[in-house]
């Protein structure tokens, strides 16, 4: 092959598989899979960033003993590979490289301009099949807003609770935590 000749490779020939992913460069953006079909989304912007830094700093500040705040740590289930920007495993997790979400208790997207109807549609109802109890979103605005998502028994991530502002405001899930949404930006 000469220099500067483009390198080729095809899709499968079936349903998009785990192993599929190490295909890509580690280039910002997210691969992620549903039911077997590829989803690609732009690298996020520092606000993005520096909203993820913060979640993973207060929770792991608060985190008891045993618990894991990972950020960008992959949930597989069923034909699924997805990466929730935080994600909050409980005490005894198997600390594989994609969680099983039964060892997910809180699953947080942080929202940005090419993520915002996958983060408020269809992630919240992958979750929610997967079995994950808790689903926070970070929206953005004038500043970020909070809002915290709760598995009901008709399956389905339900709106509990809308957090705003400076003040630390304490939330009991998945552990005692006190956040403050407007010093993420």
């Amino acid at each position: 092959m000469s220099q500067g000749s483009l390198v080729r490779w095809g899709a499968p020939t079936g349903v998009w598989t785990e192993p599929d992913l190490h295909l890509f460069a580690q280039d910002g953006h997210r691969y992620e899979i549903i039911d077997g079909s590829l989803h690609v989304t732009p690298p996020p912007d520092e606000r993005h960033e520096s909203a993820v830094r913060a979640l993973v700093a207060t929770l792991r500040a608060a985190a008891p003993p045993g618990w894991w705040v990972c950020a960008r740590l992959g949930v597989q289930f069923a034909r699924t590979n997805l990466v929730p920007d935080v994600a909050v495993l409980r005490p005894g997790s198997s600390g594989a490289a994609w969680a099983d979400p039964a060892d997910v208790a809180l699953v947080v997207e942080v929202e940005s301009a090419a993520s915002r109807r996958y983060d408020r549609l269809l992630k919240p109802m992958l979750y929610a099949d997967a079995g994950i109890a808790h689903f926070w979103r970070v929206e953005w605005g004038p500043t970020p807003c909070l809002r915290l998502h709760e598995l009901t028994e008709d399956g389905r991530h339900t709106p509990r609770r809308t957090v705003r502002g400076a003040e630390p405001v304490r939330l009991d899930t998945p552990y005692p935590v006190r956040v403050a949404p407007a010093t993420w930006a």
